[in-house]
């Protein structure tokens, strides 16, 4: 079954560096990634502040929502970035095998809603691809081939949420770089 659509945006400015978190439960970023853009409930955040509209704003030091919940009721709530440009956050851990944050990659701007990605040693750490390289179909549009059962993305987070979560033919074989 899918996650259902939820979005959380900043209310505020929500500086860059800030860390939010750590993420609770089990860490499955991008298991619910998809090409589309699923429209849903909205959680606004305020900072520089999160709302089902979620809105965050800073109070003492920490993120919380209009209701004064921790970003741990929330932070869950944060969608997938389907692909850098739209990315606002990225998931980083102190140690491999640590806790998992949070980070902004720069400054998030009121109304932007707050997407995240693996940072790189994260994406590493769990094997999950770190690039992904476009080819264009007949129209010239990019899109990204699942190297493994030949299924095409129009996103590159897109792809490897696909061959680390649901690629059958993918499971139980190590990542296969795009020079292999």
């Amino acid at each position: 079954s899918r996650a259902p659509a939820i979005s959380v945006s900043a209310e505020s400015c929500i500086p860059a560096g800030l860390r939010l978190g750590p993420v609770p439960g089990t860490f499955k970023l991008g298991k619910y990634l998809s090409d589309r853009k699923e429209p849903g409930l909205k959680k606004k955040v305020f900072s520089c502040a999160v709302t089902l509209v979620f809105q965050v704003r800073m109070v003492r030091g920490e993120l919380v929502d209009e209701a004064g919940s921790s970003a741990l009721e929330w932070i869950g709530l944060i969608r997938a970035a389907r692909n850098s440009q739209e990315q606002t956050l990225e998931a980083v851990a102190d140690l491999p095998g640590g806790q998992i944050f949070y980070r902004a990659l720069r400054d998030v701007q009121p109304g932007e809603e707050l997407t995240v990605w693996y940072s790189n040693p994260l994406a590493q750490w769990f094997d999950i691809p770190v690039t992904a390289t476009p080819t264009h179909d007949e129209k010239g549009e990019e899109r990204y081939i699942c190297w493994y059962c030949w299924r095409t993305f129009k996103y590159p987070n897109s792809l490897k949420a696909h061959v680390h979560f649901h690629c059958a033919l993918s499971h139980g074989r190590p990542f296969l770089h795009h020079d292999h």
